[in-house]
């Protein structure tokens, strides 16, 4: 009988972690910087990682740029 409340215990942990307990510290530490975003890490992976970022911003400002124009191509229709 204790065996299986540890593990229900552990379940309802396991779910908290994965779940609420990330939400909050991700909605707490707020949106992504560069500025020591790679804390500890060498200079190559601080670099790589503000390339990273950058290219999907770029990515992001073409999708807007296409649905945009689309959007402007069925209005003059």
């Amino acid at each position: 009988m204790s065996e299986a409340k540890d593990e229900s215990g552990n379940r309802f942990v396991r779910w908290y972690r994965t779940t609420v307990h990330n939400w909050f510290f991700r909605s707490m530490i707020g949106p992504a910087q560069t500025s020591n975003a790679v804390h500890g890490a060498e200079a190559y992976a601080r670099e790589q990682w503000k390339l990273d970022l950058e290219a999907r911003k770029r990515h992001t400002r073409l999708e807007r740029e296409r649905k945009r124009a689309a959007r402007e191509a069925r209005e003059r229709r």
